[in-house]
């Protein structure tokens, strides 16, 4: 028999009471991180998701979601590029209490503009983008600093060894790598120890279970999925019909998000809104939820640009299902063929 604790009319309720809930902890031992259950990606604010909306609205739109109890954000310097992390910076950038990520591992030239597909994780390029970062994060100290995409140059040792070096420095708490295979992680945890990995993770893509899991919990290391509602797909709030921005929006280049793929992966959306309707739950909870089930170490990263919807991806945290019913659902949409890849060549190469 399924509970579902809190009813999505009670919403305005239920995000209140998001710091009463139970936190989660990534990593372990001395690399250990405790945070809020679901964290905040703020990518889709500046990148990637279309027209920038006005930056005031943003930034109070960030300092909401603190009011609401999430203490982990996500943002990286190839967002805009820069502009992200200033947003953040200008949001939460005095605030202490709250954990900030951020990321390096993408090359640029010598103007700083990025590199289309190249990658540059070299001691030097690193250290680089962490003493940019913190001045556009206007923070002393970078809580997460994940290295973005596997630089195939530069062997996971070397990264490991420099970022050591920059948590001895005291410009870095906590090592995190983002897509990166069970190899790439057990070596650079042997150097220095990895609070979190990154990775795509939803109902629609779920090879992290087979692939990074069982070295994740060997060594005691936190998961946090990124595009947990598989960029906006799982959410709903993308039908047949729906459009993209002609800039600024690269879910158009995307092989999953073309009319076709879109409109024969749409039964998956219409599987979630059935379970979502049983239980009370919108289909962005039913996907999160489904994902605060699978470990007690995994935190998504939800993005948005609108008030409603962060305070329904935070509700996701009160939801009780059943183990036996979420296994139920996840053999219906396994038995559903995805229609189309999450990324092109280019991106594709450089993901795990």
């Amino acid at each position: 028999m399924s509970v579902s604790k809190y009813k999505v009319k009670k919403m305005s309720v239920i995000f209140k009471t998001l710091t009463n809930i139970t936190q989660r902890t990534l990593g372990s031992g001395e690399a250990a991180l405790t945070v809020s259950p679901l964290g905040f990606g703020c990518m889709g604010m500046t990148h990637h998701r279309g027209p920038i909306k006005e930056r005031a609205s943003m930034v109070r739109l960030l300092k909401e979601a603190v009011d609401c109890g999430c203490t982990f954000f996500d943002t990286a310097e190839i967002y805009g590029p820069f502009n992200n992390e200033e947003l953040v910076g200008e949001a939460l950038g005095d605030n202490s209490s709250i954990f900030v990520a951020t990321k390096f591992g993408h090359a640029f030239d010598v103007n700083e503009k990025p590199i289309y597909g190249a990658l540059d994780s070299s001691p030097k390029r690193i250290r680089k983008v962490c003493e940019a970062s913190l001045k556009r994060l206007k923070r002393d100290v970078i809580d997460v600093f994940y290295q973005h995409r596997v630089d195939p140059k530069v062997p996971p040792e070397v990264v490991a060894e420099t970022v050591k070096d920059l948590v001895k420095e005291g410009k870095v708490r906590h090592f995190g790598l983002c897509e990166a295979s069970a190899e790439v992680i057990r070596r650079s945890h042997k150097i220095f120890s990895v609070t979190v990995v990154q990775s795509e993770y939803h109902l629609m893509w779920r090879e992290a279970e087979y692939k990074i899991f069982p070295t994740l919990e060997e060594f005691g290391i936190g998961f946090v999925p990124y595009s947990p509602l598989n960029r906006g797909f799982l959410a709903g709030s993308i039908t047949p019909g729906t459009t993209f921005a002609a800039v600024n929006d690269n879910r158009s280049s995307l092989p999953r998000f073309t009319p076709d793929a879109i409109s024969k992966n749409f039964t998956i959306v219409e599987k979630l809104k059935d379970f979502g309707n049983r239980h009370g739950l919108s289909v962005a909870q039913v996907q999160l939820g489904w994902a605060l089930s699978k470990k007690p170490w995994i935190v998504p990263i939800p993005g948005t640009t609108r008030a409603e919807h962060m305070k329904e991806n935070f509700a996701s945290g009160c939801v009780l299902i059943d183990e036996r019913e979420w296994k139920t659902l996840e053999d219906e949409i396994m038995r559903q063929p995805i229609v189309g890849s999450r990324y092109g060549k280019v991106e594709a190469a450089q993901v795990c």
